[in-house]
């Protein structure tokens, strides 16, 4: 499927380079091949180690350090004092001890909570305390209170056998609301100090994981303790004909696609937003007055997508340097009928 996915990007990269100035597209192909998506700008962290692991173990990691450096940090959700279904909390609970690391009903928040949501589809019972509440408690007390620290992790995503209730991209639901932020990394590195991140931000955030690459992606993590910047996207790849934008799994979809645009002749700059609220705007606008033009792709359905944002902000800024306007939203996902 990523394959076809890239191969499907590829077409449209050609076409936008004849045709248009900018295309905001969907797709739910998924990360096959494994490989890591790095840049010789993402910033190296101090460290005297670095190990090769996967997505789920830089986590683990990242909730490790959590807990061991912050007496106010705990975790709980679904199944998390044996490790969760994916075990990203494995071996937590035996450490920390299970006033820190507990199975609970998500309906609680303060101090630095870490929440797990077993997967992004089962988020929505916890959708008016997360928005009502988390999302609006520093507005409503005049900035004088916060949620303490509020990170709510949860696997999103296809993986080619999950079925509707395993498969959501929700993100664009929590981009609409003010008082939350939304991260989502693309790798092992990412995820952990991007989570590491997250946990210390007096914000709430939601932290969705690319379940598809748990095992399958697997990079040189930093053993120590690391953070990664929120809100400030990164350019993977340099090119001048074209801005490709993404988040998560579809960054590796992407880098398939610039490659094989490049053997067209077509010269891709790859950037992976990373925080889709509050977003980057600076860094895709200064791509895309470069480039001319500008592709974004994502998991999630394109009605009401995130990838709509994206279009409308650029267009905005972008306007006097893009030839044409920001043309309709392609599907490249697998159909769902309009009646569902």
């Amino acid at each position: 499927m990523a394959n076809n996915g890239a191969r499907r990007i590829g077409t449209t990269i050609g076409l936008l380079r004849r045709r248009t100035r900018g295309i905001s597209t969907s797709s739910s192909a998924i990360n096959s091949s494994g490989s890591s998506i790095t840049s010789t700008s993402t910033p190296t962290p101090t460290t005297t180690k670095e190990v090769n692991v996967n997505l789920f173990s830089a986590i683990n990691q990242a909730l490790h350090i959590a807990l061991d450096t912050d007496p106010r940090a705990y975790v709980f959700g679904e199944d998390v004092s044996f490790g969760g279904v994916f075990r990203c909390t494995i071996g937590l609970a035996e450490r920390f001890g299970k006033s820190r690391v507990f199975n609970t009903p998500l309906c609680e928040q303060g101090n630095r909570a870490i929440a797990e949501i077993q997967f992004a589809d089962y988020i929505y019972p916890a959708f008016d305390q997360i928005v009502n509440e988390a999302a609006k408690f520093r507005y409503r007390s005049g900035n004088q209170f916060n949620c303490g620290g509020l990170t709510i992790r949860a696997p999103y995503g296809a993986v080619g056998h999950g079925g509707h209730y395993h498969s959501q991209s929700p993100e664009a639901f929590f981009c609409h609301v003010p008082g939350i932020k939304v991260v989502i990394p693309r790798s092992p590195r990412q995820a952990k100090g991007l989570l590491l991140s997250c946990i210390r931000d007096p914000n709430p955030i939601i932290f969705f994981e690319p379940k598809s690459l748990y095992r399958l992606a697997v990079e040189e993590v930093p053993e120590d303790d690391f953070m990664l910047p929120l809100s400030l996207a990164e350019v993977i790849r340099e090119g001048k004909d074209i801005t490709l934008v993404g988040w998560g799994a579809q960054l590796s979809v992407l880098n398939d696609a610039c490659i094989e645009a490049e053997k067209e002749g077509i010269s891709c700059e790859l950037i992976d937003l990373r925080t889709l609220i509050p977003w980057d705007k600076d860094t895709v606008e200064a791509s895309v007055k470069k480039t001319g033009r500008l592709l974004v792709s994502h998991e999630a359905p394109v009605t009401g997508g995130f990838g709509a944002e994206i279009a409308a902000s650029i267009a905005e800024r972008c306007f006097l340097r893009l030839e044409a306007p920001v043309c309709p939203d392609l599907w490249l996902g697998y159909p769902i009928s309009p009646c569902i």
